[in-house]
C-alpha cells in the first residue's frame, strides 16, 4: 500500500475591512425615491444618476451596489420582490447609459425587506 502524504492545510484569505453589520453602517448611499406601486424611473433622478455616474467613471476600482425595495406585506412578497427589480434594472440602465460599464454594477432586488427608509426606494452604494 502506497503512503499518503499529509495534506497542507488550505491558506486563508485575510479579512480586511470592518464587520459586514459596521461597514453597512458606516455607508452612504444615493437614494432614489419611487411613487409606490410605480417601477418609472423620477425625472430628478436622471441628474443624480449622471453625477454619480461620473464619480465611478473617475475612480477604476469601485463598484455600485444597487439595492432596490418596494413596499408590501407578506402576502404580496413575490410583487413587491417584482416591483423592486424592475426599479433596479431602471436605475442600472441609466447608470449604463450614462457611461458605467454594466460590470461595475451589482443589483439586488430586496422587496419588501427593509429596516429602515421609506418602503418605495432604490438605494446606490459605492464600494470601493
Amino acid at each position: 500500500m502506497a503512503a499518503v502524504a499529509p495534506r497542507e492545510p488550505v491558506p486563508r484569505r485575510p479579512e480586511t475591512g470592518p464587520p459586514p453589520s459596521a461597514s453597512a453602517a458606516n455607508e452612504k448611499a444615493t437614494r432614489i425615491l419611487f411613487e409606490p406601486g410605480d417601477a418609472a424611473l423620477p425625472a430628478a433622478a436622471a441628474t443624480t444618476l449622471g453625477a454619480l455616474a461620473e464619480q465611478v467613471k473617475g475612480s477604476e476600482g469601485s463598484r455600485l451596489q444597487v439595492r432596490a425595495y418596494a413596499g408590501g406585506d407578506s402576502a404580496s412578497a413575490s410583487v413587491a420582490r417584482r416591483l423592486s427589480l424592475s426599479r433596479a434594472l431602471a436605475v442600472r440602465l441609466t447608470l449604463i447609459e450614462a457611461g458605467v460599464s454594466s460590470t461595475r454594477i451589482d443589483v439586488r432586488a430586496l422587496g419588501a425587506k427593509f429596516e429602515t427608509g421609506p418602503a418605495d426606494r432604490v438605494d446606490i452604494v459605492v464600494v470601493n
